[in-house]
């Protein structure tokens, strides 16, 4: 598998922590040359060795991916230096989680704008060159949460509308070549999920079917096997990599 993705550009987003960082550097040590765009410009700086040092090829973009002016530059630079985006990865995502009466306009408008203006604005930029190439893999990372979370209204409808927006693109791209997917993440033991009070995580994982949590490298195996053309008659579908929690909270 090491070479899968061999002459493949990917693009990244979210890249700097996390999730992000392991998608990288599995997409990385498979092959591809990986663009990799955050608005953390030291973060980016540490992957960035951490790639080169591992011998791959790597470029890294810092970027707001709510602004369509910024995601088009980036965009358009990759193509300049590479000529193509084979695979799309939107993983940047943000959480402002509260009850709905305590939920801010500010922090409702924010986690729309990252986590599903984002994406769309990401697609939008890619799709020209896709189409022409007759060949895409976009795939994104949306949430468990998306089915509905208490104290997540916000996260949650932006997830929901990331899968809707999964589901149309992979009908209106179907017909290049282009394959639009997501993943859906359950509770991944990231930085984010340890820096949950103790008793609250340990709630979390007792509800879990599997009793555990899952890590950020289950997620990365679910987005390289969709950036791959193993996949290739898989599109507009939500692989939900969740431990079982998808199906149902065990009880307390």
């Amino acid at each position: 598998m090491k070479d899968r993705f061999f002459e493949k550009t990917a693009l990244i987003t979210g890249a700097a922590q996390g999730i992000g960082v392991s998608i990288v550097k599995r997409l990385s040590q498979e092959g591809a040359t990986v663009c990799l765009l955050d608005i953390n410009k030291d973060l980016l700086e540490k992957i960035k060795q951490e790639i080169e040092d591992a011998k791959g090829e790597v470029q890294i973009y810092r970027a707001d991916v709510t602004n369509k002016e910024e995601v088009n530059k980036t965009v358009n630079e990759i193509l300049r230096t590479y000529k193509k985006i084979d695979i799309l990865v939107n993983n940047a995502g943000i959480i402002r989680d509260g009850f709905v009466s305590k939920i801010s306009e500010e922090d409702w408008d924010q986690v729309l704008s990252v986590n599903l203006k984002g994406s769309f604005l990401l697609c939008q930029a890619v799709f020209p060159s896709m189409k022409e190439k007759r060949y895409g893999k976009i795939i994104n990372i949306s949430s468990r949460a998306w089915l509905g979370n208490i104290g997540q209204a916000n996260y949650s409808a932006s997830k929901g509308g990331l899968v809707s927006l999964t589901r149309t693109l992979a009908l209106e791209f179907a017909r290049y070549n282009i394959n639009v997917n997501a993943v859906a993440p359950g509770l991944i033991d990231t930085p984010m999920a340890r820096g949950l009070p103790k008793e609250a995580l340990e709630r979390l994982i007792k509800m879990q079917p599997t009793g555990k949590m899952g890590c950020v490298d289950d997620i990365a195996s679910a987005v390289a096997f969709l950036a791959s053309d193993e996949a290739q008659f898989i599109t507009g579908q939500i692989l939900h990599v969740d431990g079982g929690k998808s199906c149902g909270l065990l009880a307390l």
